[in-house]
């Protein structure tokens, strides 16, 4: 019986890994998240309430729950975990427990929207979105055309995101360029957007791949998403794994601009999308426990055809009076 461990597990994410590894018969799942009231309680066989990421007792509570538990692996469900666990990586590790985290320079540079645009652009990649951290409205303009965005180094799922249109609005975010936005053209459009997942073995090579285009929420993640077939996919996502050498379950999303492809970001993690990517038939939550805890690489999958759609729905906790 393997016992495993996953971060997060109120989030998109972390639920979606725990259902996912319902596919695994000999499997015992502990969910961990700091809410007490989510929906992570029906998903897992024992649940955990955590300390925040950043509280200064996290850690010893971390290594206290793998400890009582006698948990064998651990998956981070939320990216502030996979950064914190990646600090102290080898403090964990010297539980005895393994992490499925990703390699870690690729970690720590994802953190930093310009310097994972500077290697990319050093590199010479045609993937590269033109990036830049200073420049007056008037430049940016002529240089990104209009509008054009100005993003937050660190974060994800589209949040701080603005839009400029005009000078005013840039003027209200300039003193911000360069210490804490970027500047970026507008890619592509909504309905070429493409979230591809792919496993990589300890020296980056391509073990498996899937991909969907996709629509997302207004919270950032897959609301909708199509499996397609796009073999120049596979081929960036290759250059990529040359460049940035991951390790582990990946994902890169990507937008089709005027025929080219344009890499938006790289989450060195399992993404939002994992339990649609699990129904097409791509469990990377499993494979990332064959990998991580029995060192078995995984093969490409067949990925069945189709189309997801996201929906809300209800889960009922009852009383124990009305049983």
């Amino acid at each position: 019986m393997k016992t495993v461990l996953v971060s997060g597990a109120s989030s998109v994410i972390g639920y979606g890994i725990l259902r996912s590894l319902r596919e695994l018969k000999d499997c015992k799942l502990i969910g961990t998240t700091i809410y007490n009231d989510s929906v992570a309680q029906a998903f897992c066989d024992v649940f955990e309430l955590a300390p925040k990421t950043d509280a200064d007792n996290y850690l010893s509570w971390l290594n206290k729950t793998i400890k009582k538990h006698n948990v064998d692996i651990i998956i981070p469900g939320i990216e502030v975990d996979a950064q914190k666990w990646n600090e102290h990586r080898d403090e964990l590790t010297k539980t005895g427990v393994k992490v499925v985290l990703n390699n870690s320079d690729l970690i720590k540079i994802c953190t930093d929207k310009w310097s994972f645009y500077q290697k990319l652009h050093n590199q010479g990649s045609k993937l590269a979105i033109d990036t830049r951290n200073t420049g007056t409205y008037e430049s940016l303009k002529q240089e990104l055309g209009l509008p054009f965005l100005l993003k937050p180094r660190a974060g994800s799922a589209s949040r701080g995101i603005v839009i400029v249109k005009d000078n005013q609005t840039f003027d209200d975010n300039s003193s911000k360029l360069g210490s804490e936005l970027i500047a970026q053209p507008i890619v592509g459009s909504e309905d070429k957007e493409y979230t591809t997942s792919a496993f990589f073995d300890n020296d980056s090579k391509l073990c498996c791949h899937i991909t969907l285009r996709r629509n997302l929420s207004k919270e950032g993640f897959t609301e909708k998403a199509e499996v397609v077939d796009m073999p120049d996919i596979k081929s960036a996502v290759e250059e990529l794994a040359k460049i940035f050498k991951p390790v582990g379950p990946t994902n890169f999303q990507f937008r089709q601009h005027e025929g080219q492809l344009k890499l938006l970001e790289i989450n060195p993690r399992i993404s939002s999308a994992t339990s649609l990517r699990t129904g097409f038939g791509y469990n990377e939550s499993v494979m990332s426990i064959e990998y991580f805890l029995e060192g078995k690489a995984p093969n490409q999958p067949t990925i069945k055809q189709g189309r997801a759609v996201r929906y809300i729905e209800d889960h009922f906790f009852y009383d124990s009076h009305n049983i």
